[in-house]
């Protein structure tokens, strides 16, 4: 069993409503290849009809979350020139940022070392994200001659740390440590490395004492309004999904148990 869990580039442990999701390539700084990507990409599109996972912990064997690319971990057919080859695999990556938006359950990030490149978007694209003190990040890509904006990176970025502390670093390439991170709210908190999955999953445990549907919506309306038309967008939105929340029976049972002191028994419904 531990040698069949070695050879899989992702390993998957549920823990009853929490899923905990480990890139595994620790021998390779967990770079991104193909069946690491694929494998990320099969998951976090099947999460969206998946309403028995309730929360996502994205974390990573070894000393680094993620080095970035592995340029020798895909696969090449000598029919198809390099630029095809070039667009298949950009598009494959920046389709795993594309389905952690995407699905309902909220991604909680644990990392620690390099996290480079694609790593730093996988971080970029979770909904908190937690580091230990090791922890460096950087959009490389601008380094090996190519653009800084890459994998979401430009579209993240700038939303969470502000336009000028994004384009220092989209810019340069240069490392944001841990410290900085913090500072500028990029991560929730510094913990060291041994605690961050008990870190992450306590804070999934506040999560799952909410609704299902609750929580669901709040991670969609935080995606919808971040890009929001307008304030009254935003508050349209709240709106509907406040009434539409108010009619289920969750609802009711929250009002019930908050009465009664006790704790709601949620059903999903």
């Amino acid at each position: 069993m531990a040698e069949q869990q070695a050879q899989q580039p992702i390993i998957i442990e549920n823990r009853g409503a929490v899923e905990v999701v480990t890139l595994n390539r620790p021998d390779r700084l967990n770079t991104m290849n193909e069946p690491l990507i694929q494998a990320l990409l099969d998951y976090f599109t099947g999460l969206h009809h998946r309403h028995d996972v309730r929360v996502v912990v994205l974390r990573a064997e070894g000393r680094a979350f993620c080095a970035g690319l592995d340029l020798t971990g895909w696969q090449r057919d000598g029919n198809t020139g390099a630029v095809h080859a070039g667009w298949r695999t950009q598009r494959m990556i920046a389709a795993v940022m594309q389905a952690m938006r995407k699905c309902p359950q909220p991604v909680i990030a644990c990392a620690q070392g390099p996290a480079c490149g694609g790593g730093f978007s996988l971080l970029l694209a979770s909904d908190v994200r937690y580091a230990a003190p090791d922890l460096r990040m950087n959009a490389a890509y601008i380094k090996i001659g190519l653009g800084g904006c890459d994998m979401g990176a430009s579209y993240f970025l700038p939303r969470l740390v502000g336009s000028s502390v994004a384009s220092e670093y989209l810019l340069t390439g240069k490392f944001m440590h841990a410290d900085k991170a913090l500072a500028c709210g990029l991560v929730s908190e510094v913990v060291p490395h041994d605690e961050l999955l008990g870190k992450a999953l306590a804070l999934a445990d506040e999560m799952l004492l909410t609704s299902p549907m609750g929580l669901r919506l709040t991670k969609d309306a935080l995606n919808l309004n971040i890009d929001a038309a307008s304030m009254e967008h935003a508050f349209g939105l709240e709106d509907r999904q406040q009434i539409l929340l108010s009619q289920t029976a969750d609802s009711v049972e929250a009002r019930n148990a908050f009465m009664e002191k006790r704790a709601p028994d949620f059903g999903d419904r």
